[in-house]
């Protein structure tokens, strides 16, 4: 169902502090929505609560950590006590990681997991309750990604996360059918965020030149993050199903209805050329 009016409609982001997330916080913000910010980064999110206050704008900042069940249920606890329940809930916190799959230990499984998928699961299942009772048209966004709809070398357990993340919202879209909760999937392409900055977020086996490689060519070939925000903006206001958003989104989607093999191919030939491999 869409809201074309975000005029003091109550949205609540995670990952908030930084990238897509503080992006999308600023677009809302510009149409007049009440943000709920959410991140682990305490700075990060003074410094944005600052900047929507300083332009007029309403916010109220969390400090969270999405992987904690019992934490995500008490910041929704208190937020329907102090807000009432959200009008759009935007599940966007998530961490890359790259590396080939044997190449790679498997410590970082369960955090890529526990981030991107289950940080999902707990927004969803935390907030989703009170939207369905307030009711009227309220939507969830669920940030997933050009790989859940086919991924390049090297991200195994990115790739995997995000598949399921897009897994779940489809299962979300018909359990929710029957209601005025609209189920966003959001499938960002190549963005220009610092996702493949962090050393935490890459393979002891992924060398220096390798990952200087990628980093220019999410600079060179990425979009900005005001993009995907705009999109999440449209999707909301337009109660869109599905938004692929940045380049090579669309292609890939397209590509594979036509042939997987094809679309094979190709991901391994530009792998190959730009350091994923």
């Amino acid at each position: 169902m869409a809201i074309a009016d975000l005029k003091n409609k109550k949205v609540l982001i995670t990952g908030a502090a930084s990238g897509i997330g503080r992006a999308t916080a600023l677009a809302f913000a510009r149409r007049g929505a009440i943000l709920l910010l959410c991140d682990i980064d305490t700075s990060g999110l003074a410094a944005l609560s600052q900047q929507i206050v300083d332009a007029g704008g309403q916010c109220f900042s969390y400090e969270i950590d999405v992987t904690d069940a019992t934490a995500m249920a008490e910041l929704a606890a208190g937020i329907h006590v102090a807000q009432g329940a959200v009008d759009v809930l935007i599940n966007n916190a998530g961490v890359g990681y790259l590396g080939r799959f044997l190449d790679s230990d498997l410590n970082h499984w369960p955090r890529v997991l526990d981030i991107n998928l289950m940080g999902v699961v707990h927004g969803c299942y935390c907030f989703l309750p009170r939207m369905i009772e307030a009711g009227g048209p309220r939507q969830i966004i669920n940030v997933a990604s050009a790989a859940a709809l086919y991924p390049s070398p090297s991200m195994a357990a990115y790739a995997a996360s995000k598949h399921a993340v897009y897994g779940l919202s489809e299962v979300l879209k018909m359990e929710l059918n029957d209601t005025e909760i609209q189920v966003t999937t959001v499938c960002p392409g190549v963005i220009n965020t610092p996702i493949v900055a962090n050393r935490r977020n890459i393979a002891a086996s992924v060398g220096v030149e390798q990952i200087s490689r990628l980093q220019q060519y999410y600079q060179n070939k990425g979009c900005d993050p005001e993009l995907v925000a705009e999109s999440m903006v449209q999707a909301v206001q337009q109660g869109r199903d599905l938004v692929l958003v940045g380049p090579f989104a669309r292609l890939i989607f397209q590509l594979r209805r036509l042939s997987v093999g094809l679309l094979r191919r190709i991901v391994l030939k530009d792998a190959r050329k730009i350091g994923y491999l």
